[in-house]
């Protein structure tokens, strides 16, 4: 079957000729013939397999008749990340290079202005994240009742990043007379009840069983310690050994681990570069731009690059982490394989990894060969998982501190007790802070707070002496001994009431009578 038996326009025809292109694959084979009749698509497929053209190449056909009026888009095209969805709108550029179509993108970390400035001129294709478009529709600046075709695109990932809650709001703004496109590679529970409620009498397309990976992937398990610099050696040695390596996505399940292995491997002389969510729009496109032309071959990412990314030649896959959700096992592998072109993929595993070895294994239904001994090789030894908690792996207190005794089994050694200390009551003199003397060459050039100058101090009269209840003095320049701290239990005599004794000067001032 060729890409003229689908029923696209003459125009589409000629841009996707010009691309190269000229067998659909399976998905795009059965999609493209159910969107042009204006039917409800469910589609399920693998990464890699086409996803974006299937519903890019009919929408282009199907808006080459109408006019797109200011602030009401005519189509909506919703994508979990800011890279997928630009990606998405180089598709409509590729593609829709023979026809007069607007496209306008919102994403985060780009000016509002710029965005609204597109959205009032009116657009044919709006592609967008579900948290910038209701920004954009809570500012008053966008209508989506003029929405003639929604197209919901990874909607697995969609429920993994949080956005369901989203999508549910965005299908009450839209007409319900719409017709909706729905594409994901796995089915989860959740996706099944959403689909199940926004699409009506949906035509179910099956490109591939659910989580699946392609057949041109060759998948490899490595065991590891537990240990960070033992897993970044081994991942080292993996980069050194491969085969036929021209570029390669290693994916961490933490941001930080992105920052700190990408460190790393630049140390080692790798050229690498790091991509993560929590890095700007303009730093995460430029390591695309730089991975993708070759200047920096190995990107160090997190699950932010697992989905939409299009770069069919990255030759190998490695999991410095195995991700916690099977299902992005199958995403993250799919980065390479693209297009019918081979591909191989590197777990590295630890003895803690084995359960989610297992439940990768189950949902892809098939066993992942093991690369050497395996976890039965590894030398004994405690990962660093097992130790976190205990006490003897925490720095001593500070100043040589005692640290607190163990409680439980642990606790064998019997400890003595430690003697009480009965402290006696100083007397008035020791009680009385010192004073510092002037030298015997003559007076001292300090003078104390509370002391006058020794000229001046023999003219004054002797004060009484201060009650032992009242607390001395203390100067910076005292040597005496510190006087014990007052207690709550001490009985001083009866509590103060307002201001005491004490009444501030501004209330002693006269008051002027008009």
């Amino acid at each position: 079957m060729s890409f003229a038996e689908l029923g696209l326009s003459d125009k589409v025809l000629t841009a996707v000729t010009t691309a190269g292109y000229t067998t659909p694959t399976p998905i795009q084979a059965q999609a493209i013939p159910h969107v042009l009749a204006r039917r409800d698509v469910l589609g399920i497929a693998q990464t890699g397999t086409g996803k974006t053209a299937a519903f890019t190449l009919p929408m282009l056909t199907i808006l080459e008749n109408g006019r797109a009026r200011a602030r009401m888009p005519r189509t909506l095209i919703l994508e979990p990340t800011r890279e997928l969805a630009a990606q998405v709108e180089e598709n409509f550029t590729r593609y829709g290079v023979n026809q007069k179509l607007s496209v306008a993108l919102l994403i985060g970390g780009v000016s509002f202005g710029d965005q609204d400035a597109k959205i009032t001129r009116g657009v044919d294709v709006l592609i967008a994240t579900p948290g910038r478009l209701l920004d954009h529709v809570e500012r008053g600046k966008l209508l989506l009742t003029g929405v003639e075709l929604l197209v919901i695109d990874e909607a697995d990932r969609m429920l993994d990043m949080g956005f369901i809650p989203d999508i549910e709001r965005v299908c009450k703004l839209v007409p319900f007379t719409r017709q909706t496109l729905f594409f994901t590679a796995t089915m989860p529970p959740e996706i099944t009840r959403i689909s199940e409620q926004f699409l009506h009498n949906p035509v179910r397309i099956e490109a591939s069983r659910p989580a699946t990976a392609a057949t041109t992937i060759t998948q490899r398990l490595i065991a590891s310690n537990g240990q960070d610099f033992e897993k970044r050696e081994t991942l080292r040695k993996l980069l050194k050994g491969a085969t036929e390596l021209k570029n390669a996505i290693v994916f961490c399940n933490r941001k930080r681990d992105v920052a700190t292995l990408h460190k790393s491997l630049q140390k080692h002389g790798f050229p690498a570069v790091a991509l993560h969510g929590d890095m700007d729009q303009y730093a995460r496109m430029a390591a695309l731009e730089s991975f993708r032309t070759g200047e920096n071959p190995i990107l160090v990412a997190s699950d932010v690059a697992a989905r939409g990314l299009d770069i069919p030649a990255v030759s190998h896959v490695f999991n410095y982490d195995v991700p916690t959700h099977a299902e992005d096992y199958v995403h993250r592998i799919g980065r390479t394989g693209r297009a019918g072109r081979e591909g191989a993929s590197f777990t590295i595993v630890t003895r803690h990894d084995e359960k989610l070895v297992t439940a990768i294994e189950k949902l892809t239904g098939q066993p992942i060969t093991w690369e050497g001994p395996g976890l039965d090789g590894l030398p004994p030894g405690e990962p660093r998982d097992e130790r976190r908690g205990r006490r003897d792996d925490k720095r001593p207190a500070r100043g040589g501190g005692r640290a607190r005794p163990e409680r439980g089994p642990r606790a064998e050694v019997e400890t003595t007790p430690r003697p009480i200390r009965v402290e006696r009551p100083a007397s008035d003199e020791e009680a009385a802070p010192r004073r510092r003397r002037p030298d015997a060459d003559g007076p001292t050039k300090t003078k104390i707070r509370g002391e006058a100058a020794p000229a001046a101090q023999a003219a004054k009269p002797e004060r009484a002496p201060e009650p032992r209840s009242a607390k001395p003095e203390r100067t910076s320049d005292s040597r005496g001994p510190r006087p014990e701290p007052r207690r709550r239990d001490d009985d001083d005599g009866p509590s103060v009431k307002g201001l005491g004794d004490h009444v501030p000067a501004f209330l002693l001032r006269p008051v002027r009578a008009n």
